[in-house]
């Protein structure tokens, strides 16, 4: 796997810090809320399991799964609900775990129909941004970082299902998903 990567763009390290950082401020910005992480499956998933635990105030969690990129490089244009929440958003806080905000189509679709569900409010928090890449009017309230315009991989984040494993974020090599 590692054979397949061009460069480290974020390591392991530069990850445990951000997320220990991003979880002091969520901790204190929901201090006193009703808390509920919904992370978007699957490439968020590692970067919940550490936010969740980096959080220090009470929360609840729930999963969610889309679908926009099948085994392409590239968003269809078109997200469908694959799994739905299975806890009723009344009267919570919601915060969506994304693992990286592109062009943005997915996440704007995705806080559209959630806020139609009566939380009572609704934030984003992603570990990568891509803001060149944005074609839609949305950005995340929590960032981990910004990155550059690159195919990243590892920490969840895929090539068609794989290099999710890798505990670091790398820029996979431009020929592994150019065959």
């Amino acid at each position: 796997m590692k054979q397949d990567i061009l460069k480290t763009l974020v390591s392991e390290e530069e990850l445990r810090e951000k997320v220990t950082e991003l979880g002091r401020q969520i901790s204190h910005d929901y201090e006193g809320k009703s808390l509920l992480l919904v992370s978007v499956l699957k490439g968020s998933v590692v970067f919940m399991a550490d936010l969740m635990r980096a959080i220090t105030i009470p929360a609840r969690i729930d999963f969610m799964s889309v679908s926009s990129y099948g085994s392409g490089t590239k968003s269809r244009g078109v997200v469908k609900i694959v799994k739905d929440l299975d806890i009723p958003l009344e009267g919570y806080d919601l915060l969506i775990v994304e693992d990286i905000l592109d062009s943005g189509n997915t996440l704007s679709y995705l806080k559209e129909i959630l806020s139609s569900r009566g939380p009572k409010s609704i934030r984003i928090c992603t570990l990568l941004d891509k803001p060149e890449r944005r074609t839609a009017d949305i950005a995340a309230d929590y960032v981990g970082f910004a990155v550059p315009d690159e195919f990243v991989v590892g920490y969840g984040l895929d090539y068609d299902e794989k290099y999710r494993n890798l505990p670091f974020i790398g820029v996979l090599k431009p020929e592994v998903y150019e065959k």
